[in-house]
């Protein structure tokens, strides 16, 4: 009579253990989030800024784009002159500051989330194929990197504005094509160490195409740089919209601007102080929003600050 082997048999991971160990990382990240005063302040204002943005039509009490001269620059509703109908005040077109704040929450988001993406695609690309070949591969993208260096970004971006004109679509194009440097160079280190790992190696023994090698072997272990950089150039684009939308060359009305309300409300500092302060402070707590939360995703994702602490 032949026994039965009490070996018990392995089994592969359920679809239900993988979707609990993806739960347990979100409730550990979650976690990690919580416990930072700073990351737990940034994705709060983060928040807050994605959901105006998103119910900006249920939130506002105007039309941004409707004007009345005979309301213009109309005080906040707590000072003298001040109406209920108009929280914030009206600007020097009559305005209502609080519904175009809230509109401008949507262009600040789609410009400083769309220039990122294409910004990081190209970067990514490029630093992966530089690191990857290296040889004149590497030299030539290095040297096309330098170049970009060494000509001011803000300078670069307002030639190409006053001679392809203001746009949406054109500023995040702009602007992903001239901030994709840091991007590339980071990838490229990160790249040229991975290389020489065993796991590559080991790819390239079992006849792995340097395609499937670069996207399904090397690709995942640069994500959280590529994360930690994407997460600090939101910010700077943010500013860098504003800054062009306030010299004339970026967002152009019926679209409203938090930096084309600034430009609006300059010469009224003196006077009507609402019509410049509150788009300059919209800016101020989405741009500290988003700093601190990638302050917390580089101590969270960069094995280097882990091991700091």
């Amino acid at each position: 009579m032949v026994q039965k082997s009490e070996t018990p048999a392995l089994s592969l991971p359920s679809n239900g253990q993988e979707i609990n160990g993806q739960q347990n990382r979100y409730l550990r990240l979650l976690k990690l989030l919580l416990r930072s005063k700073t990351g737990t302040v940034g994705a709060v204002l983060v928040l807050i800024v994605i959901l105006v943005a998103i119910f900006a039509p249920l939130l506002a009490t105007h039309d941004p784009a409707e004007l009345d001269p005979l309301l213009r620059l109309k005080p906040p509703m707590w000072m003298d002159g001040g109406s209920l109908d108009y929280l914030l005040g009206t600007d020097n077109l009559g305005r209502d500051i609080y519904s175009r704040i809230l509109y401008g929450a949507q262009i600040s988001l789609i410009v400083g989330i769309g220039a990122v993406l294409v910004s990081g695609a190209i970067g990514a690309v490029l630093g992966l194929i530089s690191g990857y070949y290296g040889k004149w591969v590497d030299a030539l993208i290095m040297r096309v990197a330098d170049s970009f260096l060494a000509i001011p970004t803000i300078l670069l971006m307002l030639v190409v504005l006053a001679v392809v004109g203001p746009g949406l679509m054109t500023l995040i194009f702009v602007i992903g094509i001239t901030n994709w440097v840091t991007y590339a160079r980071v990838v490229r280190g990160e790249v040229l160490s991975l290389k020489e790992r065993d796991f590559v190696k080991a790819a390239k023994a079992v006849g792995s195409t340097n395609g499937r090698i670069l996207f399904k072997h090397i690709l995942p272990n640069v994500v959280s740089s590529f994360i930690i950089i994407s997460g600090m150039n939101v910010a700077t684009t943010i500013i860098l919209e504003a800054s062009l939308s306030f010299l004339g060359l970026g967002i152009k009305p019926p679209l409203v601007s938090w930096g084309g309300m600034l430009s609006d409300g300059r010469q009224y500092m003196a006077t009507s102080w609402w019509v410049a302060t509150f788009p300059g402070i919209a800016i101020t707590v989405t741009v500290l929003g988003v700093i601190f939360l990638g302050d917390w995703l580089r101590d969270v994702l960069d094995p280097r600050m882990k091991a700091k602490g």
